[in-house]
């Protein structure tokens, strides 16, 4: 550092990044911390709180103090000395291993000060660090005589193809399902989410609800089953649940008739094991949810990407959450290759002509959307285009120029609908054309942007308006 970027340091003052100590004291542990735990930062010793340099003697001895300070945090925090002159300025870089705590508790820079952690703050920074992990935390109250359903442990065995040689405890162990604490068997969690008779006895957040819904919206329910069978047992109830729902056509070719279902049963199967072993534990807020509607389904769990995968590598990379879980289902034929998932989905839907998931995530939830509203093979998808290109070509001249792409007759539908109701919802259109929401508001967008159609007022308040054309029908 310069003279000239010290006196800039000077002019600004503390903040964020920067803190002034007249010299070294109790609470420089803290102000390590607080850096270590934010995004780093410098401490300047030899100046005071009103940016005056008023020097400090820099000798081995205070290097030797602020090194044995910095190590003697839970867990060590490396820092760079430097000086200039008569101020030390102590380099603390953000850590890759938080939470970091002193002697006085965990701090965090906010603003210009550093602040003392409550313990959610903490539990919070540990989460999201991925340094606390629910399914390797040890289960209270769980009886390996009583609450382990061996049932569960055999059937597993036999899908995982495990050596049937040890005895259950010991490949429990082995599992790292079952740890020795105490001269006692004690469960971590993803042991009781896997093989307890009753896992929802101890875990909240052990169970998957499936729904079905009579449309596109969830304005009439139609069924709806809470499945607590550990999770390959929620994994199977689930699938089957979709399975039942869905609907089913026929090709007929020859003298043989194929079943086609709605959805392929690839893409359902990793989608749920997706929300199974992704989802945030902790969270007992919510349920992981499958539901059913007429065009798609929606399945959702508590808990966003990871902090730990930038979003823009979503797809890339595989970031697990639960790693015993993760390491448990990867023996079974449910998880093939981690970190292709997301690949396989879009490439079963691709494969029966239908569109690519539509992934949705924040800091606390995630879904998966499949959906059937242009379904059939890829084949029947090009013909269908191929007509649509020419009826556009052979369209009489006086044609609107910005005629929307899509059907026809699905666009004529919705201006029928809505010069009958010029109110209508696009859920409410949904239904009566049986395609979903997400369907109407493309198709309303294209006719809009064709000239066909206009927006007057708020999306809640407003009304559609269908636009007459230059001679004089509607468009």
């Amino acid at each position: 550092m310069t003279q000239d970027e010290l006196q800039f340091v000077l002019s600004e003052g503390e903040g964020l990044f920067v803190e002034f100590k007249a010299r070294l004291g109790k609470t420089l542990a803290q102000e390590i911390v607080a850096f270590a735990n934010a995004s780093g930062g410098r401490i300047f010793l030899g100046v005071s709180d009103d940016s005056q340099v008023i020097g400090i003697e820099i000798d081995n001895r205070l290097k030797s103090q602020i090194q044995d300070i910095s190590r003697n945090c839970d867990p060590p925090i490396p820092v760079e000395l430097m000086f200039l002159e008569e101020v030390l300025i102590i380099s603390v870089p953000e850590s890759s291993n938080k939470p970091h705590a002193c002697s006085d508790g965990f701090f965090m820079r906010i603003g210009a000060n550093s602040q003392k952690l409550t313990r959610d703050e903490v539990f919070a920074m540990g989460l999201r660090s991925g340094r606390l992990r629910f399914d390797e935390q040890v289960c209270a109250g769980f009886d390996f005589v009583s609450d382990l359903d061996e049932e569960k442990f055999s059937a597993y065995s036999d899908v995982a193809g495990l050596s049937k040689g040890l005895p259950v405890s010991d490949a429990l162990i082995n599992l790292e399902m079952l740890r020795m604490e105490n001269k006692r068997l004690v469960a971590t969690n993803a042991g009781v989410l896997l093989f307890a008779k009753n896992p929802q006895k101890f875990l909240k957040s052990a169970s998957v609800v499936c729904a079905l819904y009579q449309g596109n919206d969830k304005a009439q329910i139609l069924d709806r089953k809470i499945y607590n069978e550990g999770l390959l047992g929620n994994i199977e109830q689930a699938l089957n649940y979709v399975k039942r729902h869905m609907d089913v056509r026929y090709d007929i070719t020859s003298l043989k008739r194929k079943e086609v279902p709605q959805y392929p049963e690839e893409a359902l199967r990793e989608a749920i094991v997706n929300a199974i072993m992704h989802r945030d534990y902790f969270d007992a807020s919510g349920d992981i949810m499958i539901e059913v509607f007429k065009t798609q389904i929606v399945i959702s769990n508590p808990g966003g990407l990871v902090s730990w995968l930038n979003p823009k590598d979503f797809g890339k990379y595989s970031r697990s959450r639960n790693n015993l879980i993760a390491s448990m289902l990867m023996r079974t034929p449910y998880v093939e290759k981690m970190g292709t998932g997301i690949l396989r989905i879009n490439h079963e839907l691709s494969n029966a002509g239908l569109n690519d998931a539509e992934f949705c995530f924040d800091e606390h939830n995630f879904s998966i959307t499949l959906c059937s509203e242009e379904r059939g093979v890829s084949g029947q998808k090009s013909a269908q285009k191929s007509a649509q290109k020419s009826a556009q070509k052979s369209s009489p001249k006086g044609s609107p120029k910005g005629s929307p792409k899509g059907s026809p007759k699905t666009a004529d539908k919705i201006l029928d609908l809505i010069r009958a109701d010029s109110k209508i919802s696009a859920s409410a259109i949904g239904r009566e054309i049986g395609i979903s929401k997400r369907a109407v508001i493309k198709q309303t967008s294209r006719l809009k942007e064709a000239g066909q159609l206009r927006r007057i007022g708020s999306a809640r308040g407003g009304h559609w308006e269908v636009i007459r054309d230059e001679e004089g029908s509607e468009g």
